[in-house]
C-alpha cells in the first residue's frame, strides 16, 4: 500500500463540521418575496453528510507516519521510487500509484524547503518582510499545504483504483496526470485549494477571488497612491482620474440625462457634478431582488477655495488672494505652506460652454505666518478673514499700471455678475496675473481670457506624497482624508469585476460622494438622492420595468454597506486622550469604527459580517472608538444606511495627523485597505448565506 502524504483527520473533521453544522442566523424576510420555503433540517445534513462519497474508498494513514517523515527519508523514499519506477518491476497499476506517491513526495520537500528558507528583511519599499511575522502563521499554513495534498492525493489515489476494476491499464488520461511526478510548487501553489473548492462548488480561481492581504501584496499599491495624491489635488481631478481607470478597465460611463441599459456581466459608471461619482458590477448570475455590496465613502477634502470675487486690494505692496475655508481649511497646519491653484474652469467655444481641469502645481500662495517675536499676536487665535490671507506676489509697477481693481468704496456699487459684452466680465473680478497663469496653462492667448465665464478653483500643498522613515514604512501627503480609502475602494471593484463577476449575483457598488466634509446636504453629497436612485435604476433597467416597492425592498434587504472613511490611528505623543484597547495602528488593516450614540452604523451583525469576509483574504480589523469625555465626528453612513434601509458598518483605514494639510498613514495601508475590500465584494454573497435561513 502506498504512503499517503498527509492525514489530518482533527483538521478535516473540525472543517467539514464548521461547514455543515455552522449555525444560521434567522431574518424574516425582506430579503425575497413573500414565498417562505422550509430549510434544511440538521438531520437531513447529517445524513448528506455520511453518504458514500469516493473518499471514503480511501482509508487515512496514520498521522505520525507523515509527521515522522524526516527529510533525510523523504528523500530517500524518493530514490528509490525514481529505482522502481525506472526499472519497471511493479505492474502497470503499482507503477501509477508510485509515480503519484513520487510526485506528492517531491511537493512535500519543496513546500518544506520554501517554508524553511530565509526570507529576505525587507521589501522593495524598505517595509519587514514575513521574518518578522508570527511562527503560528507559518505552522498553519504549512498544515494547510499538508492537508490539501492529502486530500487531493486521496482523490487520485481512488480514482485510479476504481479505473484499476475497469481497465487493468488504467485510462489514457490517468496515465497522461502521472506521467509528470516531479511538478513544481508553483503548480502546487496554484492549486492549493483545488480539491476543496471543487467539492463545495467554489470556483478554481479562489486564490485570485480571495487575495491575501499579506504585506507583500499589500505593497504593490504604495505607489500608485502616492501618485494618485500627487497627480489628483482636488476633488475634480480625483474624479476625473477615477474615471480613465474605469473606462482602461472596460467600465461604460452612464449619463444621469439618459435611458439606461443594463446587462448581466455589465460594469458601470455615473458621475454627478463632476465631483461625485458611483461605479458598479452587475454578476452574471444577478436575478431582480438580489442584493448589492457596497462601499461608500467621499472624496472631498479639506481646503481653502477661492472666493467668488478673488481680487482683493493690494496691502503693504503685496498682491493678495481672497479665498475661503472649506470645512477645516485654513487651520494652523496652514500657516507657511507651499501652495498651488487648481480646480475647473467654464470656458465659451463658439455656441458651447466646456469645462476644462487646471493645475498649477508650483507654489502660487503662501499665508506667512508672524514670527513669534512679536508676542502675543503671534500666539493666536487669528481671524481667518484678515489674517490668513494669502499672498501670491509683490505689488510691482506693472501691476499697478493695470486697470484699477475696484471703487475705493468697495461697497459704492453692487457685486453683478456681467457677461463680457457688459460693464465687466468675470476675469476682471479676478487677480490679472492669475488669470494670466490659468489662461496660459488652458492654452488661451492674452486676447482668449475672456473667454473664461467662471470657475472653481482652490488651494492646495504642492509638496509631493512621499515615503517616510528609515524603512519607508510610512506615507506623508496631504488629503488623505479621504482620498485613501476612496482610491482604495475603486481599485477593490476594478479587481473584483476582474476575478469574481462570473460567479456573483450581486450588484457590486462604490459610491463616492463629495461635501461630506460640510454635511453631505448638497445634490453630489451623500444626503441626495444620488446613490438610492441609482440602484433604482440599475435594478429597474435589469428587470425590464421600473422597480416597485416590493423589489427595492427586496434588494436593499438582501444588501450590506460598508461606510469606508479614514479613522484616528494612535499618536504616541498623545496617548491619554485615545481610549485604551480601541486605538488602531498603521500598517495593520482595517479599523471598524464603533460608537453608542449612533455617529456610526456599526452593530454586532454588520461587525460578524465583516469578520467573516477578511476571514477570506487573512485580513486583520482593528477597532475604534472614542472615549466618553471625547465627541464624535460623524460619516456616511448612518444617512445612507437609514435612507435606504440597508445593513452596514464603519470601518475604515488609519490615519495621524487627520485634518492637517499634510497628514500620514501607512504606506501598506492603501493595498491592505484594497485587499480587504475585495474581499468583501467577493466574499460577502458567500457569507449572507450564513445569516440566511
Amino acid at each position: 500500500m502506498v504512503r499517503n502524504i498527509a492525514s489530518m483527520q482533527s483538521i478535516r473533521g473540525s472543517i467539514d463540521d464548521m461547514s455543515a453544522e455552522r449555525p444560521r442566523l434567522s431574518f424574516q424576510t425582506e430579503r425575497r418575496a413573500w414565498n417562505v420555503e422550509p430549510t434544511t433540517s440538521s438531520t437531513n445534513a447529517t445524513a448528506a453528510r455520511s453518504s458514500p462519497s469516493i473518499q471514503n474508498l480511501v482509508q487515512p494513514a496514520e498521522t505520525s507516519e507523515v509527521r515522522n517523515l524526516a527529510d533525510e527519508t523523504l528523500h530517500a523514499r524518493m530514490r528509490e521510487l525514481d529505482r522502481q519506477i525506472q526499472q519497471q518491476e511493479s505492474p502497470p497499476y503499482q507503477a501509477k500509484l508510485m509515480l503519484l506517491e513520487r510526485q506528492n513526495l517531491q511537493r512535500l520537500a519543496e513546500a518544506r524547503a520554501q517554508l524553511q528558507s530565509p526570507l529576505s528583511p525587507t521589501s522593495s519599499d524598505g517595509s519587514h518582510q514575513a521574518q518578522d511575522e508570527d511562527p503560528a502563521v507559518s505552522h498553519d499554513s504549512y498544515l494547510a499545504q499538508l492537508f490539501s495534498l492529502e486530500r487531493q492525493n486521496k482523490r487520485r489515489l481512488a480514482l485510479a483504483r476504481a479505473e484499476q476494476r475497469i481497465d487493468p491499464d488504467g485510462s489514457q488520461q490517468a496515465q497522461a496526470e502521472y506521467q509528470y511526478p516531479c511538478a513544481t510548487l508553483a503548480e502546487l501553489q496554484a492549486s492549493l485549494y483545488d480539491s476543496t473548492s471543487r467539492e463545495r462548488g467554489a470556483p478554481r480561481d479562489e486564490q485570485q477571488r480571495f487575495k491575501q492581504a499579506t504585506r507583500e501584496n499589500a505593497a504593490a499599491y504604495t505607489k500608485p497612491f502616492c501618485d494618485f495624491l500627487t497627480d489628483n489635488p482636488t476633488v475634480f481631478h480625483a474624479v476625473d482620474a477615477m474615471k480613465k481607470d474605469l473606462k482602461d478597465a472596460g467600465f461604460t460611463q452612464l449619463s444621469e440625462r439618459d435611458a439606461w441599459k443594463i446587462e448581466s456581466s455589465g460594469k458601470y459608471f455615473v458621475e454627478r457634478n463632476g465631483s461625485s461619482l458611483i461605479a458598479f458590477v452587475v454578476g452574471a448570475q444577478y436575478e431582480p431582488g438580489n442584493g448589492a455590496a457596497i462601499l461608500a465613502g467621499h472624496i472631498d477634502a479639506l481646503t481653502a477655495k477661492l472666493k467668488p470675487v478673488s481680487q482683493v486690494p493690494n496691502k503693504a505692496g503685496y498682491l493678495q488672494l481672497g479665498v475661503a475655508p472649506y470645512a477645516g481649511g485654513l487651520g494652523r497646519t496652514w500657516w507657511d505652506r507651499d501652495l498651488g491653484v487648481g480646480g475647473r474652469v467654464h470656458i465659451k467655444e463658439g455656441d458651447k460652454i466646456v469645462t476644462k481641469l487646471v493645475k498649477l502645481d508650483w507654489p502660487i500662495a503662501k499665508i506667512p505666518s508672524l514670527a513669534e517675536h512679536f508676542g502675543a499676536p503671534a500666539a493666536g487665535p487669528f481671524n481667518k478673514e484678515t489674517q490668513m490671507v494669502p499672498i501670491i506676489g509683490l505689488d510691482t509697477a506693472e501691476e499697478r499700471a493695470v486697470a484699477p481693481l475696484a471703487p475705493v468704496d468697495p461697497f459704492a456699487a453692487p457685486p453683478l455678475l456681467r457677461s463680457r459684452d457688459g460693464l465687466k466680465s468675470f476675469v476682471n473680478t479676478q487677480p490679472p496675473a492669475l488669470v494670466k497663469a490659468i489662461g496660459s496653462a488652458l492654452g488661451l492667448s492674452s486676447n482668449e481670457t475672456h473667454n473664461i465665464i467662471n470657475w472653481e478653483l482652490e488651494l492646495f500643498d504642492v509638496q509631493p506624497a512621499t515615503v517616510l522613515g528609515l524603512n519607508k514604512e510610512l506615507i506623508s501627503a496631504g488629503r488623505i482624508d479621504d482620498k485613501l480609502c476612496s482610491w482604495a475602494a475603486l481599485q477593490a471593484l476594478i479587481e473584483s469585476e476582474a476575478s469574481d463577476t462570473k460567479h456573483s449575483s450581486l450588484i457590486k457598488v462604490v459610491g463616492l460622494f463629495d461635501d461630506e466634509e460640510i454635511g453631505s446636504l448638497l445634490r453630489q453629497g451623500a444626503k441626495g438622492n444620488f446613490l438610492p436612485i441609482t440602484l433604482e435604476r440599475a435594478v429597474g433597467a435589469l428587470a425590464g420595468h421600473t422597480p416597485g416597492s416590493d423589489l427595492m425592498g427586496r434588494t436593499y434587504a438582501n444588501s450590506f454597506m460598508v461606510s469606508s472613511d479614514v479613522t484616528h490611528a494612535v499618536n504616541p505623543n498623545f496617548t491619554e486622550v485615545y481610549l485604551a484597547n480601541h486605538a488602531p495602528h498603521l500598517n495593520v488593516g482595517v479599523a471598524i469604527a464603533a460608537d453608542s450614540n449612533g455617529h456610526m452604523t456599526t452593530d454586532s451583525v454588520s461587525t460578524t459580517i465583516l469578520k467573516r469576509c477578511a476571514d477570506k483574504v487573512g485580513a486583520q480589523l482593528q477597532v475604534f472608538q472614542i472615549r466618553n469625555d471625547s465627541r464624535s465626528g460623524g460619516t456616511v453612513g448612518p444617512m445612507l444606511s437609514s435612507a435606504m434601509g440597508v445593513r452596514a458598518i464603519d470601518a475604515g483605514l488609519a490615519q495621524l495627523s487627520m485634518h492637517s494639510i499634510r497628514a500620514t498613514t501607512g504606506a501598506l495601508d492603501p493595498g491592505l485597505g484594497v485587499l480587504m475590500f475585495t474581499g468583501f465584494l467577493n466574499g460577502f454573497e458567500e457569507v449572507d448565506r450564513e445569516f440566511q435561513e
